[in-house]
């Protein structure tokens, strides 16, 4: 993968997990379960993780869900899941975290907005408990501000200051100023009460791709802490997917983001996991990690009037996701693999050579075989009606011969079989 410049920052360990300061950027996500319902929460926290989250964010709204959170984390390290949890905490955060002494303890991260913490009086009072609690058990915090959700006494501030400006800046200039300036006082606020600055991360999320970038690009030459990056209420299917991608990308391209989150709405049917799937996606194909084999394959024409190596390409791309649990520990750098996919003679032999392993399938009109590519060599030709279970078979056997303990990484990338250097 290659190496773009990032944005130096500091460094907060969010549990065993590394934020910032050079560490890769993270994939973080959020379970939409009742907290309250442990076993559900459990599971699809598990979900998550299994998918690929790094961090997985919990809600903390009420005492029936702070006083399951506990449990939570108990029943998830009993399962082999040290997914560290983070919870979200609204209007109530302060007594939450105060009355269940076992679900501040249990979370590995807790986050504040300071549009809602409190109003007048209250709101500092109920922000250094939150922070004084924070400290007393080693926890960091993130500053998470919404547009959704701005401190509004702030806001009321900046527009006043702004008004008896000689040139008054545009509103949508103004929210965004006082998005930076609600995160940034309050992390200043939370070091004055004691936490310290290796404890804070900031977020200042709002639903539109061009502010987002506008907002973090100021944000991220104003401080030094690490960055969550993401769209609040991205959307549906293919308008959130293709927002945050837009957004995040032009940010991570700049060196912005140590952690990310794809907020998805899920549409019926359609797995919570599938936020954590584009997260790593935007990160892969811009080179930046990897996560799973990517298969590469062609969107189909005239040539290719059969939709057989569609569906062979979404089984395999299906198959790889499946096993990358069990290949992750078992096969270091299978991540890095590429597959194709392709449909016909004309680019088929040309992709699938440059990929670790490829399959041409023969296009409208053309011969009934599948030559198939390993590392550059043609190895083989498939034909017959069993051409996907064979195919799965070669990826299968690829993985175990050259990313297991007899493989040798190679400076192109490639792996080989050690019997072979």
């Amino acid at each position: 993968m290659s190496k773009l410049s990032r944005r130096l920052s500091r460094q907060v360990m969010v549990g065993h997990v590394p934020v910032g300061g050079g560490a890769p950027v993270v994939v973080q996500s959020m379970t939409n379960t009742d907290t309250a319902d442990a076993a559900a929460t459990v599971q699809q926290v598990y979900e998550l993780w299994q998918a690929g989250s790094e961090l997985v964010r919990i809600t903390v709204n009420s005492p029936e869900a702070a006083a399951q959170v506990a449990t939570i984390r108990a029943r998830l390290d009993a399962m082999g899941c040290p997914v560290p949890l983070v919870g979200d905490f609204h209007f109530n955060g302060h007594k939450l975290l105060s009355q269940y002494p076992d679900c501040a303890a249990a979370l590995a991260k807790y986050r504040i907005n300071p549009g809602n913490v409190g109003r007048g009086s209250k709101r500092d009072e109920q922000f250094a408990t939150m922070i004084e609690t924070a400290i007393r058990y080693g926890k960091p915090v993130r500053i998470g501000v919404n547009w959704g959700s701005l401190d509004q006494a702030m806001l009321a501030r900046l527009m006043d200051e702004n008004s008896r400006r000689a040139e008054p800046w545009p509103a949508d200039a103004m929210m965004r100023e006082a998005l930076i300036q609600s995160a940034l006082e309050s992390a200043a606020k939370a070091e004055e009460l004691g936490l310290p600055g290796d404890r804070i991360c900031i977020s200042c999320k709002v639903s539109d791709v061009q502010d987002l970038i506008r907002v973090y690009r100021e944000l991220a030459s104003r401080c030094d802490y690490p960055l969550h990056l993401g769209l609040t209420e991205a959307g549906m299917g293919s308008k959130g997917i293709v927002a945050s991608t837009a957004a995040l990308s032009v940010l991570l391209q700049e060196g912005i983001g140590d952690t990310i989150r794809v907020s998805l709405t899920p549409e019926p049917g359609e797995p919570r996991t599938k936020e954590v799937v584009v997260a790593q996606e935007i990160l892969q194909t811009m080179g930046i990690r990897s996560f799973t084999p990517l298969v590469t394959a062609c969107p189909g024409c005239g040539r290719t009037t059969s939709t057989f190596f569609q569906e062979l390409a979404q089984k395999i791309q299906r198959y790889l996701r499946e096993q990358m649990p069990v290949w992750r520990e078992r096969y270091p750098g299978v991540e890095t693999m590429n597959v194709a996919v392709m449909g016909c003679v004309v680019n088929g032999p040309g992709e699938s050579k440059l990929a670790n392993i490829g399959i041409s399938l023969p296009g409208t009109g053309e011969v009934p075989v599948a030559p198939v590519y390993v590392d550059g060599e043609k190895t083989v030709t498939l034909k017959g009606e069993a051409i996907a279970e064979e195919f799965q078979q070669i990826v299968q056997r690829y993985v175990e011969e050259n990313y297991g303990e007899g493989g040798v990484r190679r400076r192109d990338g490639r792996v080989i079989p050690l019997h072979i250097v």
